[in-house]
């Protein structure tokens, strides 16, 4: 197996991240996944992604701002890092919510470049409390500030490197509805999905995005693994381990795998800790 570059890794927090459940997913990865096209429709950070380091890939999430930060890296790395040294320079509690109010005018918001917008959600995702990201039903960012002694605003070369992968490989960067995401898939591909966590009590975050990600949008996507499966593609899938989840998944051919999580990200202190969360393959060896 070809070795990973350990620099090409997420360059955000977010609430969900993989990164210390890999060595549990890779588990059930497909034998030979490096022959597969990758498919993540819930990139989020990325951290499976970035795991995996895919020659040929797709990427995606509905998430604008979040998907123009993937963009802005692969193409303006340079400038990017100009900006966020700005930033790191200037970092202090009225500088936060002074850049954090910037999308409370639309018309003055618009105006900035993908530059721009791509600079001001890292700062505000690594200086804002505890790495969230959460939007308000207006999907006006609303995160107060983190009070970090020395956040890290700028690495440098993480930027760099992961700039090098994306234009070295396949990658193609989209921000679409998942289901769109994935429609090109195959039987050389695999797909992992991550989308935002079935929340029973709300005490999950899922505020990634105005319009929230409810029981249909879970509902949707199990149909969307009932497609995949008919068409010989092979998804894993993650998510919180719940009556309903495993319900919607009771069927003969998906393998409902438990697993530990620690969480660290969580709008509901409740919801931080170990908990328990559920893969789900819609293949069988």
């Amino acid at each position: 197996m070809v070795k990973k570059n350990p620099l090409i890794k997420p360059y955000l927090k977010w609430a969900g991240g993989k990164r210390q459940l890999l060595p549990e997913i890779k588990k059930y990865f497909p034998k030979n996944v490096t022959d597969y096209t990758y498919y993540e429709p819930f990139i989020g950070a990325g951290a499976v992604f970035f795991a995996l380091q895919p020659k040929k890939a797709i990427i995606n999430d509905f998430n604008t701002q979040l998907i123009l930060t993937y963009t802005v890296i692969k193409n303006n790395v340079e400038k990017l890092i100009e900006l966020l040294k700005n930033y790191k320079n200037k970092n202090d509690e009225e500088y936060f919510y002074k850049i954090r109010n910037l999308d409370r005018d639309t018309v003055e918001f618009n105006k900035l470049t993908d530059l721009d917008k791509t600079a001001r959600l890292i700062f505000l995702n690594k200086t804002c409390f505890n790495g969230l990201y959460r939007v308000n039903s207006q999907g006006l960012f609303n995160v107060p500030y983190g009070r970090y002694k020395n956040p890290v605003i700028c690495e440098e070369t993480v930027l760099r490197q992961i700039s090098t992968y994306f234009n070295a490989n396949e990658i193609d960067i989209l921000n679409d509805d998942f289901e769109s995401a994935v429609m090109s898939a195959d039987k050389k591909s695999f797909v992992y999905f991550d989308p935002p966590y079935h929340s029973p009590n709300k005490t999950n975050f899922t505020g990634y995005q105005a319009d929230g990600f409810g029981e249909e949008e879970q509902k949707r996507l199990r149909n969307v693994m009932l497609k995949m499966a008919d068409r010989g593609v092979k998804c894993l899938l993650s998510n919180s381990d719940t009556a309903y989840i495993r319900a919607l998944y009771d069927y003969d051919f998906f393998d409902i795998i438990s697993v530990q999580a620690k969480r660290f990200i969580n709008s509901d202190s409740s919801g931080r800790g170990n908990v328990n969360e559920v893969l789900i393959k819609n293949w069988r060896e």
